[in-house]
């Protein structure tokens, strides 16, 4: 038996076919594993199972045993390259809960969105079922047809015939937003994930970027060591985690680990575990993006950038995983994926179904948020005015002022769409007013940000005492 490394398992395409190796000499090696280094309830008597299925059903939903073949299609999940329809998905009562669409993946073209539940795949029901064994129904061949049925969030079912066809997650995105604001979205945390979002760092300061926001929404996680590195990529953390394992494996990896020092064990019996080699580019004024499918590496970082309040959180409350896997290679040269440890942030905070709760809670989207803030941080001189709510789009927007205003220029009025960059507008002046109107219809259901800078001159040429901005949220239609 021999162990590998410890991950949080990604919720994307798993390949879990059907097992077809039962030799008792393997189930004897499971059962071992299981009772030294199993972190949880073990749900019956292991000793009694006769089956390899029978032992991965008394354990939790995150234990599994895959085939060889099986974890070279995990591994090929972990490098983002399936033939599927194109979803990320996480574990749901009433089936898969969709919480990514691959844009020109098949569900993508039929219309499935984040939030649908897909309820049964060729007529086999998802409830109940892991998000491997709902993977291994949706994954095959390239060209080939699989029918799904569809829980909308309006209560509609709607089922859809779907192509597979190859499909990759790109891993990091990014794009320079106004106010120098620089936006990084990470989609997994891949092997290379601290090194893909240092790319995009380096690439947007080139850009001008002063300020930056990290976007780990619908991020289901991937391995520990990646979401070590991107913790240690901001300023004012000491630990990634605080976990709690069995005493074997508390012991292995004090042992295994002990040149490096990297584990400190603490007084409850947990292990600390400290920050290799940090490269400390994002400052506390980082904003950092989650919601409710954010989960297992992406609350491990969150957890400890808000126990050293290393960055802002903004968003909704994460997934509550909270527990970590490993990898053992068994004697058939199969692999049992189990659950060894519960970790928490630094400071103990507690994430296992509970999930973190941000410093900034949001009902939209938080890049709408969190644009506003950077904009706004950067702001001197500037007075907050009341947001204008529920507008239409086709807006037109009057300031009015305490005196009777001059020529007015393209500098001194800028209408932001947050989350993006500026959008044309026409300025006049009438008296006192201000009137500032879109070229364009403005997108419905998105949100802006208004600026009056004191470049703005009176009649007489003197220029405002102060700006001004506000928050302008658009109706959907």
């Amino acid at each position: 038996m021999k162990k590998w490394f410890s991950v949080i398992p990604m919720l994307l395409f798993i390949l879990l076919l059907p097992l077809n190796v039962q030799a008792a000499n393997v189930l004897q090696e499971i059962k071992g594993i299981v009772k030294s280094e199993y972190y949880g309830e073990i749900k019956g008597n292991i000793d009694q199972a006769t089956t390899i299925d029978e032992a991965i059903n008394m354990l939790d939903p995150y234990s599994s045993y895959f085939t060889q073949e099986e974890y070279d299609s995990f591994m090929n999940t972990v490098n983002m390259k399936q033939v599927g329809i194109g979803v990320v998905m996480l574990q749901h009562e009433k089936g898969m809960l969709i919480t990514y669409v691959i844009e020109d993946g098949s569900a993508f073209e039929q219309g499935l969105e984040a939030g649908d539940i897909i309820t049964k795949v060729d007529s086999v029901s998802l409830q109940g079922k892991t998000v491997e064994e709902g993977q291994a129904l949706l994954l095959g061949k390239e060209n080939t047809k699989v029918t799904v049925q569809v829980l909308k969030a309006d209560g509609s079912t709607v089922t859809k015939t779907l192509t597979r066809k190859p499909f990759s997650i790109p891993n990091t995105a990014s794009r320079l937003l106004y106010g120098n604001v620089g936006y990084i979205q990470l989609q997994s945390f891949s092997e290379n994930a601290a090194e893909l979002v240092k790319k995009e760092y380096d690439k947007l300061k080139k850009q001008g970027a002063t300020s930056f926001i990290l976007d780990l929404q619908n991020n289901g996680g991937g391995y520990v060591d990646a979401a070590e590195d991107l913790i240690g990529l901001f300023q004012n953390t000491a630990y990634a985690y605080k976990v709690k394992y069995s005493k074997v494996n508390t012991q292995y990896y004090l042992y295994y680990d002990r040149e490096r020092d990297k584990y400190q064990l603490a007084s409850d019996g947990s292990l600390l575990v400290k920050l290799v080699g940090p490269q400390r580019i994002f400052d506390n004024h980082t904003k950092v993006l989650v919601n409710r499918y954010s989960a297992s590496a992406s609350e491990m970082t969150v957890a400890s950038l808000k126990d050293y309040q290393a960055a802002v959180i903004y968003g909704e409350k994460t997934y509550g995983k909270g527990t970590m896997q490993a990898f053992y290679e068994l004697s058939d040269n199969g692999v049992l994926k189990l659950t060894i440890g519960e970790f928490f942030g630094p400071n103990g905070t507690v994430i296992r179904n509970t999930g973190i709760t941000p410093d900034i809670i949001t009902k939209s989207d938080p890049l709408y948020q969190a644009h506003y803030d950077a904009i706004a941080e950067k702001l001197a001189n500037y007075k907050e005015m009341k947001a204008l709510t529920n507008v239409p789009t086709t807006k037109t927007f009057t300031i009015t002022l305490n005196r009777q205003l001059g020529p007015v220029n393209g500098n001194d009025v800028e209408l932001v769409e947050l989350g993006g960059n500026k959008v044309d507008v026409s300025l006049s002046t009438k008296g006192n007013q201000l009137i500032v109107t879109p070229n364009q219809p403005l997108s419905a259901g998105s949100e802006y940000m208004l600026l009056v800078h004191p470049t703005l001159k009176d009649k007489q040429n003197n220029p405002l005492k102060e700006g001004a901005y506000l928050r302008v949220t658009v109706r959907n239609n």
